[in-house]
């Protein structure tokens, strides 16, 4: 079983050897550290994602085996729980000793201080390397977006004694944007799937999404790699398990156990899918690049040890356009650090909090204690009856785009009753906060508006006559002899009608397609670029 060995700060290893060897360099120092803490196994690369975000539902823990530090690889001497999957012994969920003391002025050095994870060394991590340090750009624009958010993300690491270079995995699974969405449709910086943010208890409702939050997010998800290094005694596995699911993970060391193979993540590998194959050498390429970014012709900026934000508490509602004003911040940097917020307007009560750069918090408070306007301008609107768009704006006094806008409703859509839109305040209006209930259950509902009339093709059978054409589709026969420029009341066998069926006969256009069989005709309908025959 894989156990930990205490972490002590390279430089300050660096230092003791060049004092023992003063006639060597710095460099040679550090050169014979690097010899003295030797790569351990590297765990190979794997994987295809449901992320932060699978097959949360298995519990059973089953551990993963390093096979640099296992004392056997022969699983028939694991100890195997009832379930069948092998035991982790109580010392082996023990966090790993990292020495958290000392005191780094540049955040890059306290988190490689903070390594903890065995390295990788493969083909795939050679060719992630080779990707990345070839897109500087790339990693600058990563590096900007990610200094809001590190100090955050490797304090929170330390208070729960996590190996630091999980600090970088947001680098991996959304380049730090909070706004990131998969096209499986995990969300913020962490990519938590909608099923798996409420497991973790991020609210996702109308007004916000708390996937995208910072603080709730990053909280979430090292909860989750927690208990994922719980289950597995891995962090290699734990971070297959982050991006594939644990019980993808679970199923797959028991395959490898019935044919008597070994569990550690490369020998697993060969089993996971290609995203998650190549999840780990990812990370291990962003980790070695952080490392000596010099060997890659990349200078990172100095990023200070030092918050970059800080929460600050709120009492009302107010408009994000309104904070960002009140703290002097441009609109895309107040929402770059409070992106969970779906509405132009920040709902809740005291425990909803804002995050505003250390800087500007000051002048926020003072800015606020001066502002004599109303803090928000919108409030909510229940929707009584299923209507369009515009009936509602003419009805409410407003633009049919400002309804539309604000609320995401798409074109050709009618809001449903029982809906909530968030309107702005009229003059009128109280001066009163969205209520809580409102915002924890305010749901947005959509129906699509049925065409006018659906076009419809029909051949007349031997006993149809107009009279019985009209009446079975509830039309005129002077509409019919219109539409078919019909000089006459007859209508000859064979012969082909088109017609126009309002919206609500064209919905029961299968048990008209049954009537019409009975007189042995035969139609076909037409619904905008599409046509379908019916024969009977």
């Amino acid at each position: 079983m894989k156990r930990f060995r205490p972490r002590i700060c390279p430089l300050i290893v660096t230092a003791l050897i060049y004092c023992a060897f003063p006639q060597s360099s710095l460099a040679d120092s550090a050169e014979m550290l690097a010899y003295s803490n030797p790569p351990e196994a590297d765990g190979i690369e794997a994987s295809t994602s449901d992320s932060a975000t699978s097959d949360s539902s298995t519990t059973d823990a089953s551990p993963g085996l390093d096979a640099a530090d296992t004392e056997t690889s022969d699983p028939d001497s694991i100890p195997l729980t009832a379930s069948g999957t092998p035991a982790i012994p109580a010392d082996a969920l023990i966090q790993p000793s990292l020495d958290y003391s000392y005191k780094e002025t540049d955040l890059w050095e306290r988190i490689r201080g903070g390594y903890a994870i065995p390295n990788l060394d493969n083909q795939l991590v050679t060719n992630q390397l080779n990707w990345y340090s070839t897109r500087t750009d790339y990693i600058m624009r990563t590096v900007q977006r990610g200094s809001r958010y590190l100090y955050h993300v490797v304090e929170e690491l330390e208070k729960r004694g996590m190996p630091t270079e999980l600090a970088l995995l947001p680098f991996i699974e959304s380049a730090f944007n909070p706004q990131a969405i998969s096209s499986t449709k995990a969300s913020g910086m962490w990519q938590f799937m909608a099923a798996t943010g409420r497991d973790f208890n991020l609210k996702q409702n109308m007004f916000k999404d708390q996937r995208r939050g910072v603080l709730d997010s990053t909280d979430a998800a090292l909860t989750y790699l927690e208990r994922l290094y719980g289950m597995f005694g891995d962090w290699q596995l734990a971070l297959a398990a982050y991006n594939w699911g644990e019980g993808s993970v679970q199923r797959a060391i028991k395959k490898q156990q019935a044919m008597g193979r070994p569990i550690d993540f490369e020998s697993l590998s060969a089993l996971m899918p290609n995203e998650t194959r190549n999840y780990l050498p990812k990370l291990q390429a962003v980790k070695n690049i952080i490392s000596h970014p010099e060997q890659f012709n990349i200078d990172l900026p100095r990023l200070d040890n030092e918050p970059y934000f800080v929460p600050v508490e709120k009492t009302r509602d107010i408009d994000v356009r309104v904070a960002a004003q009140l703290a002097e911040l441009p609109l895309d940097e107040f929402t770059a650090l409070n992106p969970q917020f779906n509405r132009p307007v920040i709902t809740g009560d005291a425990d909803t909090k804002i995050l505003l750069p250390t800087d500007n918090v000051a002048v926020f408070k003072e800015n606020l204690s001066k502002w004599q306007g109303p803090l928000s301008s919108w409030c909510a609107h229940k929707v009584q009856k299923t209507e369009r768009v515009e009936a509602l704006a003419s009805r409410l006094g407003l633009k049919p785009e400002v309804i539309r806008n604000v609320n995401f409703i798409p074109p050709r859509m009618l809001v449903k009753a029982g809906s909530t839109l968030l309107i702005p305040k009229s003059e009128k209006s109280p001066d009163q906060d969205i209520s809580s209930e409102i915002v924890d259950t305010a749901k947005l509902i959509f129906e699509k508006i049925a065409p006018p009339f659906r076009n419809l093709s029909y051949r007349v059978g031997k006993r149809d006559s107009l009279l019985s054409i009209a009446r079975r589709y509830k039309v005129s026969i002077a509409d019919l002899k219109i539409w078919n420029n019909l000089k006459r009341d007859t209508v000859a066998i064979g012969q082909t009608l088109h017609l126009q069926i309002p919206g609500a006969a064209a919905r029961n256009r299968r048990s008209t397609a049954v009537a019409s069989s009975v007189h042995g005709g035969k139609m076909s309908y037409r619904t905008q670029a599409h046509t379908k025959l019916v024969r009977r």
